[in-house]
C-alpha cells in the first residue's frame, strides 16, 4: 500500500509541475548528453593514441657524402639499442619508390625527381614512442646523419586540438550538469511548497522521513532517467546524422564510434542522472522541509 501510495505521489507530482518538469527532463538531458559524448570522445581520442603510436616511425636521414663505414656503424647502434624495436633501412631507389606512391597524383613532381636526389635513411619503431627525443639526442651528432624526424611531432599538434575539443565538451557538460542540478532543486522546492500542509500533517501523525521524502526524491529520479534516455537517443542521432554526412570521410583516420559504445555509454548516463538528481532532491528536502 506505501508502495503505491508513493508511486501515485511520483505520477502527481511530475504532473502537477509539467512544465518545469519537462524544463528539468531536457536540461538534464543536454547536459547528459554532452557527458556521454565527452566520454566517448576521450575513449575514442585514447584509442587513436594507441593505434597512431604504434605505427609511428623515426626517420633518421642520412647525409649524402655517408660512407660505408658510417653507414654500417650506425646501422649496427640501432639495432643495438633497446629504445630501437625494429629497424628498416631504406635506400635512394627504394626511397624513390616510396616517393612515386605518395605523389602518384603529380606525375610532374615524380618526374622531376631522381633516384639518386633522394637521401638514404634508417626507419625505426621504438618500444616507446615517446621516448623520441632521447633517439634524437642520442643520434643527432652522428657521423653521417642529416637530419631526424618523428612523425609524433605532428600527431601531438593533432591529438592537441583533440583534447582541446574534450576539454571542451567536458566544461559545457559541467556547465549544464550545474544548471540542471539547480533546476531540480528548484523544482523539488515548487513541489515541497505545494504539498506543505500534507507534509506537515504527515510528520504530525508520525510518518518517517523516508516515507515524506520517498516521492520527491523519486521524482527527481525519474526526471533523470527520461533525460538520459534523451541523451541516448540524441547520441544515436548523432551518429546517423554523421554516417551519412561529410564526416564518415574521416573514418579512414579516426576511430569509429559503434554502436555498441552508445549503449555501453547509457549506463554510465542514466547512473550519473538518477545518481545525481536523486542525492540534489534529497539534500535540497533536508534544507527546506526540515525532516
Amino acid at each position: 500500500m506505501r508502495m503505491k501510495y508513493v508511486l501515485s505521489e511520483v505520477l502527481v507530482g511530475l504532473w502537477r509541475n509539467v512544465t518545469m518538469t519537462i524544463a528539468m527532463i531536457i536540461t538534464l538531458a543536454v547536459s547528459l548528453f554532452m557527458l556521454g559524448g565527452s566520454g566517448l570522445l576521450y575513449q575514442k581520442v585514447g584509442d587513436m593514441k594507441d593505434l597512431y603510436y604504434e605505427n609511428v616511425e623515426v626517420s633518421i636521414f642520412l647525409k649524402t657524402d655517408v660512407n660505408e663505414q658510417q653507414r654500417t656503424d650506425l646501422d649496427a647502434k640501432l639495432k643495438g639499442d633497446p629504445l630501437v624495436k625494429e629497424v628498416t633501412y631504406v635506400d635512394k631507389q627504394q626511397a624513390y619508390e616510396r616517393f612515386q606512391k605518395m605523389y602518384a597524383d603529380a606525375p610532374d613532381l615524380v618526374n622531376a625527381v631522381k633516384p639518386d636526389q633522394l637521401p638514404e635513411s634508417f626507419r625505426l619503431k621504438l618500444k616507446n614512442p615517446e621516448q623520441y627525443k632521447n633517439i634524437y639526442n642520442q643520434y643527432k651528432d652522428t657521423e653521417g646523419v642529416d637530419e631526424i624526424v618523428d612523425q609524433s611531432k605532428l600527431l601531438d599538434k593533432v591529438f592537441g586540438v583533440l583534447s582541446g575539443f574534450q576539454n571542451g565538451a567536458l566544461a559545457i557538460s559541467i556547465v549544464m550538469a550545474i544548471a540542471a542540478l539547480l533546476l531540480v532543486a528548484n523544482t523539488i522546492q515548487v513541489a515541497a511548497y505545494s504539498k506543505r500542509r500534507e507534509v506537515a500533517v504527515m510528520k504530525l501523525v508520525g510518518a518517517s522521513n523516508w516515507f515524506i521524502q520517498a516521492p520527491f526524491v523519486l521524482e527527481a529520479v525519474v526526471a533523470g532517467l527520461l533525460g538520459s534516455i534523451l541523451g541516448l537517443i540524441a547520441l544515436a542521432t548523432l551518429k546517423v546524422v554523421a554516417a551519412g554526412s561529410s564526416m564518415a570521410a574521416l573514418e579512414g583516420l579516426i576511430t569509429p564510434i559503434s554502436w555498441s559504445d552508445i549503449l555501453l555509454a547509457f549506463p554510465l548516463m542514466a547512473g550519473v542522472g538518477g545518481l545525481v538528481s536523486a542525492v540534489t532532491a534529497w539534500v535540497t528536502l533536508r534544507f527546506y522541509l526540515r525532516v
